[in-house]
């Protein structure tokens, strides 16, 4: 299975791809002047998934226990 992975993936089989190499550099020339660095608070407020208020929520719920 893992071979068969390898084989589905290997990317240096596309790397000489002119079609492909002309989407990632599109890709890079589109997104890479746009990166901005958060501060401190903002980090605050990220999330990997979910609800950016359940941090919130379980702050509450632990200051209601007796």
């Amino acid at each position: 299975m893992e071979s068969k992975l390898k084989k589905l993936f290997d990317f240096q089989k596309f790397e000489d791809n002119a079609d492909l190499r002309q989407v990632i550099d599109s890709v890079h020339a589109r997104y890479s002047g746009n990166v901005t660095k958060l501060s401190l608070d903002d980090l605050e407020w990220v999330n990997a998934a979910g609800d950016p208020d359940m941090g919130m929520m379980n702050k509450d719920a632990e200051k209601k226990r007796p």
